[in-house]
């Protein structure tokens, strides 16, 4: 029978000096013994695959609110193909995979309904430091698993926290997962955009077309090898120029052409406006919470139940739920 420490030393053999290896984990909060047939990573990455907040990212929008097509990517969508991404440079530079995955799967698993809509009412209503990574890992540590948490190991943990904005993980793999999660969404969102008629091919700048390619699936393969390239036989992720400016740029015209100023935003007030309804429906009544935010309001202050409860909600179970609170039923009665 294979043991734990076959594993390991395939790793030793195959994998990059600056790879992180199964073996190096800081490990996890509580220890466990080790599997004969599966690494820590690949572990970790089944009990994102299988949790209750993995499942609900099908439901949970991406940048198109309720969107009638079936064909606009979904927070679910996005988080497959950050991963599909990210497996594929972490492999090239061998690096862990198992690890990239794992973080790839799970690095969007605190995203609120309604997408960054509803990020923004958080911040509003709750507090003005919520951010989607941080309330991943509480999701990861402290809500799923009836609140007993996933249990993860440091390095997934880190990668998760550390895949957006300025922050930088502790390993290659984590910083693989940034670098994937902005190649996944400028191009899909730009996908997005040309069919919900947001946006033409010919709307975005001519030299960034020609830099980055035209097609979907080619400005994909360019930014790709263009991490791969900057990042071979370094201790570094990095994209090489002028690709890599030319992918900020592109993501500076999204931003100011879809994130903020187009036909998708017109319904993000409401959005907001009932996600704020809400919390505050909820901090007045925490004993309504169901069973596992009312025992985090105990523990914790039923301000962070109430966002836990709403950073949780799928899109469609945000709105049924005010519907059910604040839409008063139609009378039937008989004639007046």
């Amino acid at each position: 029978m294979m043991t734990p420490d076959f594993f390991l030393e395939i790793e030793k053999k195959t994998l990059s000096p600056y790879a992180c290896l199964t073996s190096a984990s800081k490990g996890r909060e509580k220890p466990e013994e080790s599997s004969p047939v599966r690494t820590a990573y690949q572990r970790d990455r089944d009990r994102i695959i299988h949790s209750k907040s993995f499942r609900r990212l099908m439901h949970k929008t991406q940048v198109f609110l309720s969107p009638v097509d079936e064909h606009y990517r979904t927070r679910m969508t996005h988080t497959l193909e950050v991963t599909q991404i990210a497996r594929i440079i972490a492999r090239a530079l061998r690096l862990n995979e198992d690890l990239t995955e794992a973080i790839g799967l799970g690095h969007d698993l605190g995203h609120t309904p309604f997408g960054h809509a509803g990020e923004t009412a958080l911040r509003s209503c709750f507090n003005p430091a919520f951010h989607h990574a941080r309330q991943s890992v509480r999701v990861v540590d402290r809500i799923e698993n009836d609140g007993a948490g996933l249990n993860l190991t440091y390095e997934v943990r880190d990668g998760i926290l550390n895949h957006s904005g300025d922050a930088v993980a502790e390993t290659l793999e984590g910083r693989i997962v940034k670098f994937a999660d902005r190649i996944a969404y400028i191009n899909s969102d730009i996908d997005d955009a040309i069919r919900g008629g947001i946006l033409s091919l010919s709307d975005i700048p001519a030299d960034l077309l020609e830099i980055l390619g035209e097609g979907y699936s080619e400005r994909i393969n360019r930014m790709v090898l263009s991490v791969v390239e900057g990042s071979s036989d370094k201790n570094e992720i990095a994209m090489t120029e002028p690709i890599g400016d030319a992918t900020e740029r592109l993501r500076a015209f999204l931003t100011d052409r879809v994130y903020i100023n187009s036909a998708a935003k017109v319904e993000e007030h409401k959005a907001k406006d009932l996600l704020v309804s809400l919390y505050g429906y909820y901090v007045e009544r925490p004993d309504e919470l169901p069973p596992l935010y009312r025992k985090i309001a105990e523990e914790d202050g039923k301000e962070t139940a109430v966002a836990d409860f709403i950073s949780c909600m799928t899109d469609r179970y945000a709105v049924d739920l005010f519907r059910r609170l604040f839409v008063p039923d139609v009378w039937r009665g008989g004639a007046v």
